[in-house]
């Protein structure tokens, strides 16, 4: 009895903690579909604020370039972390373990002291702030996230498999191409996905680093919000969880395709 009870203390308690998580979700996505432009009442079902979406150029211009920025930043931040936590398995140089340090400082840093900090230093080199500056940033706060989930994968390896490439006279490139990255490839695809809906999602980074000629979908939404929730800002920001959702879950399952 004293079994059953604290199961069941613990499936409420769950229930609690996920209801409070999800139910503003729940109501966001529910409202996207309402029929009243004002009010919280339900006056029927209608698909007429998406129709409004679709043929709003300023939103859909943000959208494709908070997109642009996203595919851009998770390739590089992919492309550098992958190389980097290679380099940290593979080679012991002085420092090793500060600089591995140095990445968890990064992914834990407050992103209001990042984008400050990134602000000052474009302004200390002299770079105008816009698409080049907003793609660097988000390469910044992307790049710890994959270093760590392809070095995690990386340190599973049995380094004898490497040894044994070397010995039939595959040579470092060859190595890491017909041996490693096929290995690690759902790490670096995870990492891919991680750095994506980072990118699409960050507000408070992007806020420092980026101009009012270029503009992104977070900052869009955040200034339209500011004068209130229009039934447009509940269907694009329930587009925008669908494909956070999507990524995340694409995520998940090569993490669990790389354990298995």
């Amino acid at each position: 009895m004293a079994k059953r009870e604290k199961r069941l203390g613990r499936t409420l308690y769950m229930v609690l903690v996920y209801g409070f998580l999800y139910t503003p979700l729940v109501i966001l996505i529910v409202y996207s579909f309402n029929a009243a432009r004002y009010g919280s009442a339900w006056t029927g079902f209608t698909l007429d604020w998406y129709r409004s979406l679709a043929s709003n150029q300023r939103l859909l211009e943000a959208a494709f370039h908070t997109l642009e920025v996203a595919l851009i930043s998770s390739c590089i931040a992919t492309l550098i972390g992958t190389l980097a936590a290679l380099a940290f398995y593979r080679y012991r140089f002085v420092g090793r373990k500060v600089l591995y340090t140095l990445v968890y400082i990064v992914m834990m840093s407050p992103d209001i002291v990042m984008g400050i900090s990134l602000l000052i230093l474009f302004i200390l080199m002299g770079l105008p702030v816009g698409f080049l500056t907003l793609v660097i940033a988000h390469v910044t706060f992307c790049l710890p996230f994959v270093v760590v989930t392809v070095y995690a994968r990386i340190s599973g390896f049995d380094r004898n498999v490497i040894e044994a490439a070397k010995d039939l006279g595959a040579d470092e490139f060859q190595t890491f191409r017909r041996v490693i990255l096929p290995m690690i490839m759902p790490a670096v695809l995870s990492g891919w996905l991680l750095s994506f809906t980072l990118s699409v999602d960050d507000v408070i980074v992007s806020f420092f680093v980026t101009g009012p000629a270029y503009e992104i979908l977070p900052l869009r939404i955040y200034s339209m919000v500011r004068l209130g929730v229009k039934p447009e800002v509940n269907a694009l920001s329930t587009l925008m969880f669908a494909i956070t959702l999507v990524s995340v879950l694409a995520s998940q399952w090569l993490i669990k395709e790389r354990k298995e």
